[in-house]
Parts: structure tokens; C-alpha cells; sequence
């Protein structure tokens, strides 16, 4: 079972209405519930990127305790032997509700009812989300205390503070094979609190 993970500790954010996470991520173990990213405050504002015990993709983004967005997935994600290219973002400042929240899976944005949810809440416009205090990367941060692990590889692994990206953005169709490729330097603004972890050695 895995229990490495990382976390920093994010300053004051460049918006508080808009980021980006984006991911390739490996299977190691099926049947847990595992947590890709996580940033957590002493407030109870919390925004999780879960893969859960059944294989969901799950983006939950709370304030005070509750949930504000959440979006989680039908389909199931259990191939151990695949690369998947997975993606949260958030935009409250959005005039259609549908938009404020997205999850992309391969490059192709998970739509309802024509790939459904099994759970979809939207924010209000311009709602505020505290994705900031700790960030946690393969961790459910508890309060201090870390659960939950995610037992598997990462790579290219963004955080966008302030700024909402297309999965077009960090992945394009290779022109021979048709399998979706990342884009290894994507041109993107990272604001105050993002990063880019390629996670290509110990370092």
C-alpha cells in the first residue's frame, strides 16, 4: 500500500473563482479510494480530486463544510495498464452554470446526460472557492494528518491559479497512432499558488 505524497503550503491565491488541475495518472491499486490532489484550510474549504474505491473520477470543491461544485463521473476508470489524462476546472465567474465546473477525461469533457454523472452539483456565479492553505499531490489531507493515498504514477501533474484551461491545452491527438499524447511544455499562466510537476526523477 502507498503512502508518499507531497504537499506545500499555498500562499494568498491569484483568484479564488478559477483553477486548473490536470493530470496523467497510472492505476496501481484498484478497489481504494485514492486522492490525486487536495488543498485543504483551517475553514473547512476544501476542493478534493478523488479517485474512488469503484473507479470514479470525483471533483468536489467545498466551503465552510459543504459542498459548493462536484462532479463525479459514471464512467469507471480501472485499467491498470493505461495512462489516463484526467482534469479538473473550476470557473464560477462562468454565466451558464455548466460551465463553472468541468471534468475531462482523454481530452474529452464528460458531459450529462450523454456520459451522465452519478453525482453533479454546480456553483453559483462568482461563488468563491478557497482552493488554497495546504496542497496536498497522492494524500487526503485530514486536518494534519494524511489517509487515503493514491497507489499508482503520476506525471505532468498542473495546478492553474486563476485560470481555466481546455483539456486541448495539455494533450493533443497524436497524428499516427489517434491516442491522446501529452504536450510536455503547454503554454499556460500559473499565477500565484500553481506548479508543474513532471515527476521524472526521485527530485
Amino acid at each position: 500500500m502507498a503512502t508518499t505524497y507531497i504537499y506545500r503550503t499555498a500562499g494568498t491565491p491569484t483568484s479564488s473563482k478559477k483553477f486548473t488541475i490536470s493530470a496523467w495518472i497510472k492505476i496501481g491499486n484498484i478497489g481504494t479510494e485514492q486522492h490525486i490532489f487536495g488543498a485543504f484550510d483551517d475553514t473547512s474549504n476544501r476542493t478534493h480530486f478523488v479517485l474512488t474505491d469503484t473507479g470514479q473520477l470525483d471533483f468536489i470543491v467545498k466551503v465552510s463544510g459543504s459542498n459548493i461544485a462536484r462532479l463525479k463521473t459514471t464512467r469507471v476508470l480501472r485499467d491498470p495498464s493505461a495512462w489516463y489524462h484526467v482534469m479538473g476546472v473550476l470557473d464560477t465567474t462562468q454565466s451558464t452554470n455548466t460551465d463553472r465546473i468541468k471534468l475531462y477525461i482523454n481530452g474529452d469533457q464528460v458531459l450529462s446526460p450523454n456520459n451522465g454523472f452519478a453525482s453533479e452539483t454546480y456553483p453559483s456565479q462568482d461563488a468563491v472557492a478557497e482552493a488554497q492553505g495546504t496542497h496536498d499531490i497522492g494524500a487526503y489531507n485530514n486536518g494534519g494528518s494524511r489517509a487515503l493515498f493514491f497507489d499508482g504514477s503520476l506525471a505532468h501533474l498542473h495546478f492553474t491559479d486563476g485560470y481555466a484551461y481546455a483539456a486541448s491545452t495539455f494533450g493533443e491527438t497524436n497524428s499516427t497512432s489517434g491516442i491522446w499524447v501529452p504536450k510536455f511544455a503547454p503554454s499556460v499562466t500559473y499565477g500565484n499558488n500553481g506548479f508543474f510537476l513532471k515527476f521524472e526523477n526521485s527530485g
